[in-house]
């Protein structure tokens, strides 16, 4: 666990968890979209909380891993992933190869002959369209399920209002929002806070906007870190106050 400054977020967050009658312990998360270790690291994240048992806020943030993709990508993720990291193909199959395993290992299965490598700047943007209506999470989850298990394109506002629509969203004004660009100033909010930090890599996890966790660690992982910060602010509560 690294040490980070306060993370300043500008919109009201999403809520996670159960209770145990606290005050929830905020997380914020910067991932993509289009990253493998951020859908694992979500399922990981999740069974942390489930294991702690107290209450989690949570909050996404928006982070590009390669932001000059073209919407409409021609080739394969393969294709992509050999031409952006410059390695040889059937090195990038055997990467690929390895985190499906791993992505099968806490229930997903990611198909990779059916992802469309596309630019995930509008996701980002229609993320942060769910969150001012509640359902930035439920959002989250549907965009990742689209790009990483059933093929869907997630870079075209067309494509992107109907998943939107999917978790009880306003087609019409999801559609307006992402045509008119309204929450791009967000997603670039985002990313200048992510430099601020000296996030450079996803996913990572900001606690309490104090302690930082990088990448998709185990589920207990997570549940200590969870219990270690609520074990830190209860030391640091007066003796007679409120919890």
């Amino acid at each position: 666990m690294t040490g980070a400054d306060a993370a300043r977020p500008g919109n009201t967050p999403a809520a996670a968890g159960v209770g145990l009658g606290v005050t929830p312990i905020k997380v914020d998360i910067w991932s993509d979209i289009a990253c493998p270790w951020c859908y694992i690291g979500k399922r990981k994240f999740e069974a942390g909380v489930a294991a702690y048992g107290g209450e989690v806020e949570v909050e996404y943030h928006s982070f590009e891993l390669s932001p000059d993709t073209p919407v409409d990508f021609d080739g394969s993720a393969a294709d992509f992933l050999s031409g952006y990291k410059g390695l040889p193909l059937a090195q990038v199959e055997q990467m690929i190869e390895r985190v499906v395993t791993i992505a099968r290992s806490v229930g997903l299965d990611y198909d990779y002959d059916a992802l469309r490598q596309t630019n995930t700047v509008k996701a980002h943007e229609l993320l942060h369209f769910a969150k001012t209506h509640g359902k930035q999470l439920e959002m989250k989850g549907r965009l990742l399920r689209a790009y990483f298990i059933e093929g869907g394109h997630v870079g075209r506002v067309e494509d992107l209002a109907d998943l939107a629509a999917e978790i009880g969203l306003d087609r019409a004004e999801a559609l307006a929002a992402l045509t008119e660009e309204r929450h791009l100033a967000d997603v670039r909010e985002d990313q200048k806070t992510a430099r601020d930090l000296g996030i450079n890599g996803v996913p990572f996890f900001v606690f309490e906007g104090r302690f930082g966790v990088s990448g998709a660690q185990e589920a207990a992982t997570f549940a200590n870190v969870l219990q270690q910060v609520a074990a830190q602010r209860d030391e640091v509560v007066p003796a007679g106050a409120d919890a």
